[in-house]
């Protein structure tokens, strides 16, 4: 099993107050611990399920090239870039450039998008219809695919269009750099991940994986694709001590700052070990990790106490 750590806070307990400089010790940390992966939040601001707005919060595509250049194995990503935040042909190039800095380590994560008031915020047009923004994800994926494997590339669609155009470099990442699709819809989202994605993000406890899985495979089944070509991942908050008193005090200081600690990955190192042990039974691949808070014992914990057992 792959384990990626999914940076959803700029702000450390341990750290300096220097925002990049603690940034960049916490992704060569959790390289040397040996994590596959390290996402950031592609958001203007702090997500109040996360934390207080207000709190620093450094852009996706600016720090991803910078800590590319610090670091020489794990692989990066946004965890995910909405449709609406930037054209698509400009994203494939900032994108394929990424994947050179990296020496072919970018991981690709795309969704529609859905924050309103986010968007309100900063000036986006935000489209009512989820149809809608699903139909502008499909065309904008199919857009980037195209100028990342065709000397030239047009395409005219309904929301985005291309004519003649050339992207070079192209990735280092052959065909192409790994596209994970964010979310979980049965109809539509799950069904665009067995057309074109190479990983999906499947949320919940482990029963409800299964259940966005077998949705999964039946889709994968109708349009004649092996499922298993597919990463399975999920993202999951962590919230770790090693007795229960200590961990319920952790989940009462979440509480009071308006974090709620609602995924499944809550527990002593054991009983996390068990609950792991179960997603890797029901097929997850790659679990995505935030410690809540970037609590510095959380992430110990699981890093020295859990993650060894479950990786070669």
């Amino acid at each position: 099993m792959k384990f990626g750590l999914r940076n959803t806070s700029f702000v450390y307990p341990n750290g300096t107050g220097d925002i990049w400089a603690d940034t960049k010790a916490h992704i060569q940390r959790a390289e040397r611990d040996g994590f596959d992966s390290f996402w950031v939040m592609d958001h203007f601001y702090q997500l109040p399920v996360h934390g207080s707005e207000e709190e620093p919060f450094l852009d996706a595509w600016t720090i991803l090239p910078a800590l590319a250049a610090v670091t020489s194995r794990i692989r990066l990503g946004a965890m995910v870039s909405p449709v609406a935040y930037r054209n698509p042909a400009l994203l494939a190039r900032m994108a394929a450039s990424l994947d050179h800095i990296s020496g072919g380590r970018m991981n690709f994560g795309f969704g529609a998008g859905g924050f309103k008031p986010e968007y309100q915020a900063y000036g986006f047009e935000f489209i009512e219809k989820g149809s809608v923004r699903l139909a502008q994800m499909k065309e904008a994926l199919q857009l980037i695919l195209g100028l990342w494997t065709h000397p030239q590339f047009t395409f005219h669609g309904k929301y985005f269009h291309v004519e003649n155009a050339i992207l070079e470099p192209k990735p280092l990442q052959k065909p192409h750099p790994p596209i994970l699709i964010g979310g979980v819809g049965p109809k539509v989202t799950l069904r665009m991940i067995a057309e074109l994605g190479d990983a999906c993000n499947l949320w919940g406890p482990p029963e409800e994986f299964i259940k966005q899985r077998d949705t999964l495979k039946r889709h994968c089944e109708e349009v004649g694709r092996d499922e298993s070509t597919i990463e399975k991942t999920t993202y999951d908050l962590v919230i770790c001590a090693r007795i229960e008193k200590e961990l319920q005090m952790k989940i009462e200081r979440l509480l009071s700052k308006g974090v709620e600690p609602w995924m499944a990955l809550v527990g002593t190192p054991s009983q996390l070990v068990d609950v792991v042990g179960e997603y890797q039974r029901v097929g997850a691949d790659h679990l995505c990790l935030d410690f809540a808070g970037n609590d510095p014992e959380s992430y110990a914990l699981f890093a020295e106490e859990v993650m060894g057992k479950f990786q070669r």
